[in-house]
């Protein structure tokens, strides 16, 4: 089901009460619910639901039943505030609640503030942590995966093709994009772009898929590095900014944080030199999740780039998830104003226990959900992982140049022999021949190839 606003998850709600008349315990909503999410969530939007009039609550504890409020009872929408107040749902802690309680004030009330240097110098690798142990603990027991012993990034290349669509609509959501995950699925399979929305939108989630397939398809030379991050800046910024030139390269004019009473560096020596200091001590890091959230809260406040920094952050917080095969973060359900404010406290007050609280709970959900796909998953064909690139390579050559059936063997046989030892030809072309037989309009995405690419070729394929 397309989440498109909170507002979809309490509707969903009040449609399964109201197929109950005789009342509705917890345990049967939580069966009949479209998407498997937390018991405490569950409740939460219930409370909602009851408090506003439109359910009525008979009885309590495990015997508490939810019936639709009749239809002459006094009822009213819920608050747009109060669905967007996730403190509750997300089961912020005291301290993370006095950061949100102080962003939230008018920007006139809060203390204007320059980067604080000593923030990211005061920060020893593996001697600093901003996540407890038991939380560093309980995430890895969360994320781990079957292929925890495989290649770095096999786990990653298992799900691309969610992956490519779960963290390409989130982190563009994060960011006001109003495509909804149907529309982002059309866009990246497809390439159709959505009817009446701006072209900057698909371009923004084009560019995601860009980046992702970046991170996932060169796992083995990706990391802290200049070369990795510059180049993710790069495609996630194309053809977004106001300066072409300024994609891929650090930041040398001064910007400014809408909403906000942070002034990041000005400098362009200043600037390079935290962007360096930032990356070493992220290196150095060894435990992945906190690598993870080091990066969510370093790069944004340092605003290396001229724009586009969160989204670096957000893929780059990646990183190390797929080069330890642990479950990706990909910020399913993250409502934006959490996420936003939870960056303000970053940016105005230095804490980070609003984010971490944020990013400990998105971790939990996007866990949850590649939990059946790890199940589903069998034990990878270690043929395939070992010659993953070159049969990407092969099946696109072959689409783009058009082959038909009775031509496939023979440029197959040419193909593999510049690219495969002798020993493996047989098996390497038996498995080219089963990915053209069952590529579809579906799955033509993970070979790189333009929908008008591959509807050439098809039309070629049956008609030989």
């Amino acid at each position: 089901m397309v989440r498109k606003t909170p507002q979809d998850d309490l509707d969903e709600l009040l449609e399964i009460v109201a197929a109950r008349p005789d009342g509705v315990a917890v345990p049967e909503i939580e069966k009949s619910l479209t998407d498997e999410i937390p018991r405490r969530t569950l409740q939460y939007r219930l409370k909602l639901l009851v408090d506003a009039g439109l359910l009525n609550r008979e009885g309590s504890g495990r015997w508490a039943k939810y019936r639709s409020a009749p239809a002459d009872a006094p009822s009213s929408t819920i608050p747009a505030a109060e669905v967007a107040d996730y403190a509750e749902l997300i089961g912020f802690s005291e301290k993370a609640r006095a950061i949100n309680d102080y962003v939230r004030q008018p920007l006139l009330s809060r203390k204007p503030v320059g980067y604080n240097w000593s923030f990211l110098e005061q920060y020893q690798p593996n001697t600093t942590f901003y996540l407890k142990e038991e939380d560093r603990e309980r995430l890895e027991r969360l994320g781990k995966s079957q292929t925890a012993t495989q290649p770095a990034g096999t786990f990653a290349k298992h799900i691309l093709n969610r992956l490519l669509i779960d963290l390409a609509w989130n982190s563009s959501r994060l960011e006001g994009n109003t495509y909804s995950l149907l529309d982002t699925k059309r866009l990246i399979e497809f390439g159709q772009e959505a009817n009446g929305r701006d072209h900057i939108e698909a371009q923004m989630i084009l560019n995601h898929k860009d980046a992702i397939e970046f991170l996932v398809g060169s796992v083995e030379e990706v990391g802290f590095n200049s070369y990795t991050l510059l180049n993710l800046h790069a495609l996630l910024s194309n053809n977004l900014l106001a300066d072409p030139a300024a994609s891929g390269r650090l930041r040398y004019i001064a910007v400014g944080i809408e909403k906000s009473a942070f002034h990041p560096l000005e400098m362009p020596q200043r600037i390079e030199e935290g962007f360096n200091l930032l990356l070493a001590k992220a290196g150095e890091i060894e435990n992945p999740f906190e690598q993870a959230f080091f990066v969510m809260v370093h790069l944004p406040y340092l605003q290396p780039f001229d724009d586009v920094n969160k989204r670096v952050s957000r893929l780059a917080a990646n990183i190390p998830l797929i080069q330890h095969n642990l479950a990706p973060l990909s910020f399913t359900d993250v409502p934006q104003r959490a996420y936003t404010e939870a960056i303000l406290g970053i940016y105005e007050l230095n804490e980070t226990a609003l984010l971490k609280d944020i990013f400990l709970w998105a971790y939990e959900r996007s866990a949850a959900q590649y939990a059946a796909i790890r199940q589903s998953l069998g034990e990878p064909d270690p043929f395939r992982l070992k010659y993953r690139s070159e049969l990407k390579d092969v099946v696109a050559t072959i689409i783009r140049g058009g082959a038909g059936r009775q031509e496939v063997g023979a440029a197959i046989s040419r193909l593999s022999a510049e690219l495969i030892p002798a020993d493996d030809r047989a098996a390497f072309a038996a498995i080219v021949e089963d990915e053209l037989l069952g590529l579809h309009e579906g799955n033509f995405a993970r070979y790189q190839l333009r929908p008008s690419e591959f509807r050439a070729w098809q039309e070629v394929w049956t008609k030989s």
